[in-house]
């Protein structure tokens, strides 16, 4: 399926008058159409290392916001994945995107922080049909609420969001353990999960690998890592549309 890519564009000013940019996939699909907003890992303002995976799942059909977000900012960058999620919900209509099937998905430390949106109920906000963690911890506090999500499972949720989960079963940088941790805790209190073990490390959940001479990860053409890739879209196609 062929895609149109919208680069750049600002979505918030952060306070200390930084501005912030996300990307738009959109699929070339009559609308309205399943929406994803999806958040990189733990450096700063990394939106082009998942752009492998939002080409993907745009070709699977998804609308998919990807903005650039600042980890190393006081509030642990809060302020600008609250900003991006508000933008994805005001403006999807605009790409003929339907915000009632979306799924908010993050790799590595944007896992845990679309999973702690479900799980929280210090976060008050509007919650998507699913989250999707993919190579993520949560048994520390998530940047979107500041709250362990393994610790949110202790309150009863008012409403329940399905959480998938994603992990490489050869991950290093984050062991596979700690999203079987999270299911089996959420299996036991009757939350809708599900876990998708792809055979791939930590870059190649979401179609990467570690370039040692960038000092960051760039586009996997690995067949490992191209197949986890697709794995990870088809969960946020399925999340989007059905969120069981």
């Amino acid at each position: 399926m062929s895609i149109t890519v919208t680069r750049d564009l600002l979505y918030t000013t952060s306070a200390d008058g930084r501005r912030r940019h996300l990307d738009v996939y959109r699929p070339h699909l009559a609308g309205p159409v399943s929406v994803a907003l999806l958040w990189h890992g733990s450096g700063a303002d990394e939106k082009d290392m998942l752009a492998p995976l939002a080409e993907e799942a745009a070709g699977n059909g998804l609308l998919v916001f990807v903005p650039d977000w600042d980890p190393t900012a006081a509030d642990r960058g809060r302020a600008d994945l609250l900003a991006s999620l508000d933008y994805m919900r005001s403006r999807a209509a605009r790409f003929d995107g339907a915000t009632d099937r979306s799924v908010v998905a993050g790799w590595s430390a944007g896992a845990g922080a679309a999973v702690g949106l479900a799980l929280s109920s210090r976060y008050d906000g509007w919650r998507p049909s699913a989250v999707v963690g993919v190579a993520g911890r949560y048994d520390v506090p998530a940047r979107s609420t500041g709250t362990v999500p393994m610790d949110d499972l202790l309150e009863p949720p008012a409403s329940p969001t399905p959480v998938h989960l994603v992990h490489g079963t050869g991950d290093t940088a984050v062991p596979a353990l700690h999203s079987r941790e999270l299911l089996e805790a959420l299996r036991d209190r009757g939350r809708p999960a599900s876990l998708t073990e792809p055979d791939t490390d930590h870059a190649g959940a979401v179609m990467t690998e570690f370039d040692p001479g960038l000092g960051r990860c760039r586009r996997s053409r690995c067949a490992h890592a191209v197949r986890a890739g697709q794995q990870t879209a088809r969960v946020l196609a399925q999340a989007a549309v059905s969120g069981a």
